[in-house]
């Protein structure tokens, strides 16, 4: 089976359904087949060659539309690779993509193909129709896209998600008691489609349940809310800045009023932010992690007995999860503390960690990825097992709490500094809207800690008053030596801070 292979289930099983909206336009499941199968012929017809041992790459270069919905499962109905690009990307960004992908084809706006001459052999604005006998689909361990992650080290990287890893993470969700989603359930699905949380958390889920999806291209907090409203909306998928954004309106509780659940993924809610959120709607906001290597899921808080400030939850069914220390020891299994034979090897920086010390979140399970295109390179291990760079803690409880990225990590003087720590306790500050904080070079200690502040609104807030907040909550190594002001910080779509950029 595969995302197509799902859509034509449905179609059989409830034809007549409402399985899309967009604007004014609707799909039912038996449209969006007969679009699919049209699509995919027309694709077929077009002869695109396979090649380095895979089947032929087409690029998806579209908003939130119905046509999104069409030609990724068109791509895979007939058998090629999808691969999901930012629309927004400048060309040279997009360049790096087609070219490391060696796509064959780019489904794009010819405004944004115009900027591309040469870049990729074909490019059209939609996939042709054709009429014939419906195509059999790919299945199984083949390989089904190529998602390009954010490229933290250098140019972004194609990872390779295979057909099994997509379906495994839905089942994966469905196993959670009771089932976070089901066939009528309504989804915002307001998430990029190119990312793989929109992509497959949202518009998966609503193939895998067969419930509705109701999809938006450009998000406005006014504009969602009305859409909520309209369509009785059960389910939220959002990211951190829709949270602060529907928290901003008026009477934001009667306008959420449908909604039964809300997750939110992708980057760090503030603890603060999603109290806020439920204070005004009375809605717990459910939260998430995982990666696009995942596919994406690896925990939530839906699989834990109740939502604590600050945690990521625990592992999903059918995902198992080690954390590990630099001396490559396991500290943490899921559902199982490790007694440390030496304290002073696991002191990983963080003080008072309630569990256990923090250490790497290494995964296996069927959704994690085959590796990076094109040869699988710094894929999971001959066991199955992959290190995710990010650094976690498990509390007494077995509740995981996430401290940093690896990359990220700060040494002042050999002493680690993480900077989500430093982040939280600058944001506790009621003077500061938003923190990143970063490593710069020094003479003396390697390494020292520079944060980059954008002050609340309204407020009036000097360095030196930050600096001395800092000494207060975090020891001397920790505290920031620079601290500068910003009118904004640079996100990405998905609302992380992009500290390459920064």
């Amino acid at each position: 089976m595969n995302l197509a292979t799902l859509l034509r289930n449905h179609a059989a099983a409830r034809p007549d359904r409402i399985a899309l909206r967009a604007g004014e336009e609707t799909l039912t499941w038996a449209q969006w087949d007969a679009r699919v199968d049209a699509a995919a012929r027309g694709l077929r017809a077009l002869g695109l060659p396979a090649s380095a041992g895979h089947p032929a790459r087409v690029a998806i270069a579209l908003r939130n539309d119905l046509d999104f919905a069409v030609t990724l499962l068109a791509v895979l109905r007939a058998g090629h690779v999808a691969v999901p690009c930012n629309p927004g990307l400048t060309p040279r960004e997009l360049r790096h993509v087609l070219a490391d992908s060696g796509a064959e084809l780019l489904v794009a706006p010819e405004a944004l193909r115009a900027g591309l001459a040469g870049a990729v052999p074909q490019g059209l604005d939609r996939l042709p129709s054709a009429e014939g006998e419906p195509p059999a689909e790919e299945a199984g361990e083949g390989l089904a896209l190529l998602l390009y992650t954010s490229g933290t080290e250098g140019a972004p990287k194609g990872a390779m998600l295979p057909h099994r890893a997509l379906l495994a993470n839905h089942r994966q969700l469905a196993a959670v008691e009771p089932p976070p989603l089901g066939p009528g359930d309504v989804v915002l699905l307001a998430i990029p489609l190119f990312h793989a949380y929109g992509l497959n958390t949202g518009l998966g889920e609503v193939l895998f349940h067969g419930a509705c999806g109701v999809l938006v291209a450009d998000f406005d907090a006014a504009g969602t809310a009305a859409l909520i409203a309209e369509h009785r909306i059960t389910v939220l998928v959002g990211v951190p800045p829709m949270f602060l954004a529907w928290s901003a309106l008026p009477d934001i509780g009667e306008r959420l009023g449908s909604v039964r659940l809300a997750v939110c993924g992708a980057a760090a809610l503030e603890p603060a932010a999603a109290a806020r959120f439920t204070e005004l709607t009375g809605h717990t906001v459910q939260i998430g992690y995982g990666l696009t290597e995942t596919a994406p899921v690896l925990t939530s808080t839906i699989a834990a007995p109740a939502v604590k400030p600050g945690s990521i939850g625990r592992a999903l069914p059918g995902v198992e999860l080690r954390l590990v220390n630099r001396a490559g020891e396991d500290v943490w299994r899921a559902g199982e503390a490790l007694a440390a034979d030496d304290e002073d090897d696991l002191d990983l920086g963080v003080p008072d960690s309630p569990g256990t010390d923090p250490g790497e979140i290494v995964v296996r399970g069927e959704n994690v990825f085959a590796g990076y295109w094109p040869d699988g390179r710094d894929g999971p291990d001959a066991a199955g097992w992959w290190p995710t760079r990010d650094v976690a803690y498990a509390d007494g409880d077995g509740d995981l709490f996430l401290v940093d990225r690896l990359g990220e990590l700060i040494l002042v003087s050999g002493f680690n500094v993480y900077p989500a720590e430093v982040e939280q306790v600058l944001l506790a500050h009621p003077a500061v809207a938003q923190a990143a904080v970063l490593g710069a070079p020094h003479p003396m200690t390697g390494q020292q800690v520079r944060a980059v502040v954008v002050p609340a609104p309204r407020s009036e807030v000097t360095a030196a008053e930050l600096a001395a907040h800092c000494a207060r909550n975090l020891a001397r190594f920790k505290c920031p030596s620079e601290i500068e002001f910003a009118d904004t910080l640079p996100h990405s779509v998905i609302g992380k801070v992009r500290k390459g950029m920064l």
